[in-house]
C-alpha cells in the first residue's frame, strides 16, 4: 500500500529482558528507526532535514502491547504518517511476525517540527508534506 514503509529484522539476543521476550524499551528503538527508513526512502533523510536548519523532536509515544517477541524470530514493522497538522505529524507503527501473522505490538509518535537551532516549533513545509502520503484510519494496516 502506497505511504506505508516496511522494515524486516531478526530479534537479536541483546533485545531480548530478564522476562526472556522483547524488552519495551527495544520497540521505541525499532520505531526510531522505522521512521528514519521510511523518510529516507521517501527522500527525506535527516541529512536533508539538517540542510534545512529543521528536525523533528518527539512530542510523545504510545504503545500498546499484545505479543511477545523473542530472540531469533523476524518481524516486520509497518510505519507510516497518519496526519499532518501545522507543526505536528503522527506517525503510526504495527509490529508483527509474519510467520503466523500475529499482531505483537501497535504504537504511535506524535513528531513535533522544529528549527534546528532554536528548538522553536516552526510549520512544515509542503516539500516536506507532499513526499508523504497521509495514510487515512480505513486504509490502515
Amino acid at each position: 500500500m502506497s505511504g506505508i514503509g516496511t522494515i524486516e529484522l531478526v530479534v537479536p539476543a541483546s533485545a531480548i529482558d530478564i522476562n526472556g521476550h522483547v524488552n519495551n524499551v527495544q520497540y521505541v528503538q525499532w520505531m526510531q528507526e522505522a521512521a528514519i527508513i521510511h523518510s529516507t526512502r521517501l527522500g527525506w533523510p535527516t541529512e536533508r532535514y539538517l540542510a534545512l536548519g529543521r528536525t523533528w523532536i518527539i512530542r510523545s509515544h504510545t504503545i500498546e502491547y499484545f505479543h511477545s517477541a523473542y530472540a531469533g524470530e523476524t518481524i516486520h514493522i509497518l510505519t507510516w504518517v497518519a496526519e499532518f497538522q501545522k507543526i505536528r505529524s503522527l506517525r503510526k507503527y504495527k509490529f508483527y511476525r509474519p510467520t503466523d501473522g500475529t499482531v505483537l505490538a501497535k504504537a504511535a509518535t506524535l513528531f513535533i517540527f522544529c528549527d534546528l537551532h532554536t528548538g522553536r516549533p516552526v510549520s512544515i513545509p509542503q516539500e516536506v508534506q507532499t513526499a508523504y502520503t497521509v495514510v487515512a484510519p480505513d486504509d490502515e494496516p
